[in-house]
């Protein structure tokens, strides 16, 4: 028997699975990452401690499976995209923690240069060249906006606030990546990150595929800091024998919302999924044409494999377990689990509207000052009324991205494919399917981002002959098919939401 390997690194899980031959999971760990918020606004990982827990879910499960190593013929990466760490490439030794997406220590630097001269002739200037030329790569320019979730202006404050960083980037001593590329290094001691991942990063430009030298200049970013951008799937490098037991190749590399896509099985153009985990991500596959939009949807790359390039059409909704969990501490639940039935008990939400902004709002309301609360909350308001009105609005949320991408893009939209912890609330997925008007489908395992790795991993060394296969393989536990009558009013709630 042969087997594959799959690595998941999360904003708050590592997740570790091995699957057969038929796709499916034989032995699986996970653990929990510890999230530092050292001030506000501030949001790290110790690597330390994420490299413990990456060794520890990997020998866990290699230990309770009793598989032998030398039986996995080959091993994928997924990682979070947009969390990065700097270190000497000479020592290894890091020169901060990870600071992850969903830190907000740039804000001021974002608000400023969003706001500067230097911007705002830049989105003229592209706005005057796509009117000429008709180049999507300048229509997107047009409405330029840097974003806190990005690397960008994170990485240029990093530069500013640590002592000696500067001059280990002028030695040639610094080194610059994501999670996946960090990870690469300490397995091979190789500095390299593949297309998907630096896509996600805000310095690389994916109309021309390669790091952005304009915006490099313009924030004096060095050159020499970047890793070499390579292939999505390919000899990533060999685990060594004194890690894990037998020398294991990395076939696969993949930022997990793209990872999440390929595992859903959205190879042709228009195919949607959407995964709910600490965030919101909807991803459409868009072919070979990045997505150029006036409504905040950004273009990313899903995968390059030789000549293969796929690029995702990507909204996001910053917030959405981390609301469940908020409520769950609060003591308004006890378990997460419990928030479907409460919202199924009352018939609505007795007018009460939620706005679900912790992080501010992202695209299409573009309001990163935005800020969390209950609207229309009155005497004979309940719990379950709140807990409906917060679920709701993950829903309302989708629906906006939903819209954006039927007025943006050409595609015929007829089904959404769904992942993330958040997607096995029966509740939420109902109401996603009431009021997208879409069929719904959930598959038997939401770990999409593992099974993607798996699945691209596996094709690369011939595990599976095709992605014809790997679909016959793909296992569909249930689809939410929607209702006319709640999609009308649905598309009310949205409505007053949006006004909201």
């Amino acid at each position: 028997m042969k087997y594959v390997a799959a690595l998941d690194v999360g904003t708050t899980t590592v997740r570790f699975h091995i699957l057969d031959e038929k796709t499916v999971t034989v032995a699986s760990s996970a653990e929990k990452i510890k999230l530092i918020y050292p001030e506000l606004g501030f949001v790290e990982i110790d690597p330390d401690h994420l490299w413990q827990i990456i060794i520890k879910v990997i020998k866990d499960t290699l230990k309770n499976s009793e598989i032998d190593p030398k039986s996995i013929v080959c091993f994928g990466i997924s990682s979070q995209r947009a969390s990065f760490i700097t270190w000497n490439l000479r020592t290894g030794k890091h020169y901060h923690k990870f600071i992850t997406w969903k830190d907000q220590r740039a804000s001021a630097l974002v608000n400023e240069w969003n706001q500067s001269m230097t911007m705002k002739s830049f989105r003229i200037v592209s706005r005057i060249l796509h009117t000429v030329t008709r180049n999507n790569r300048f229509l997107a320019g047009s409405v330029l906006k840097f974003m806190n979730m990005q690397v960008n202006l994170k990485l240029v404050w990093v530069l500013q606030n640590i002592s000696g960083l500067r001059e280990a980037a002028s030695n040639g001593e610094m080194a610059f990546g994501g999670v996946d590329c960090w990870l690469l290094y300490k397995l091979t001691g190789k500095h390299i990150m593949d297309v998907s991942s630096a896509s996600a990063t805000g310095i690389f430009d994916p109309f021309q595929m390669k790091w952005s030298n304009w915006l490099l200049n313009m924030l004096q970013l060095p050159h020499n800091i970047l890793p070499e951008v390579v292939d999505t799937a390919g000899n990533f490098g060999i685990i060594p024998e004194s890690l894990f037991g037998a020398e294991i190749p990395i076939y696969c590399s993949m930022a997990d919302q793209a990872a999440s896509l390929f595992g859903s099985g959205c190879f042709k153009p228009g195919d949607l999924k959407v995964t709910m985990g600490t965030g919101t991500f909807l991803n459409v596959n868009t072919g070979r044409e990045p997505h150029a939009s006036v409504a905040g949807l950004y273009p990313v790359v899903g995968w390059r494999i030789g000549e293969e390039l796929i690029y995702i059409a990507e909204g996001s909704s910053n917030d959405t377990g981390i609301l469940i969990e908020w409520v769950k501490s609060i003591g308004m639940v006890n378990d997460a689990t419990e928030t479907a039935d409460m919202a199924n008990s009352v018939n609505d939400t007795d007018g009460v509207y939620f706005i679900p902004a912790f992080s501010g709002l992202q695209a299409p309301i573009n309001d990163y000052t935005a800020a969390t609360g209950f609207l229309g909350i009155k005497p004979t308001t309940k719990k379950e009324h709140i807990v409906r009105s917060l679920l709701e609005s993950l829903v309302f949320r989708i629906q906006l991205l939903h819209e954006c991408l039927r007025n943006e893009t050409s595609f015929i939209y007829q089904k959404i494919k769904v992942d993330g912890g958040v997607s096995q609330n029966d509740f939420i997925m109902q109401s996603l399917a009431d009021s997208t008007g879409l069929d719904v489908e959930r598959p038997k395992s939401v770990e999409m981002s593992i099974l993607g790795v798996a699945f691209l991993a596996g094709l690369q060394c011939g595990l599976w002959k095709s992605k014809e296969e790997i679909l016959m393989l793909r296992q569909v536990y249930r689809r939410q098919i929607q209702n006319d009558i709640r999609h009308e009013k649905f598309k009310t709630g949205t409505d007053a939401y949006h006004m909201a």
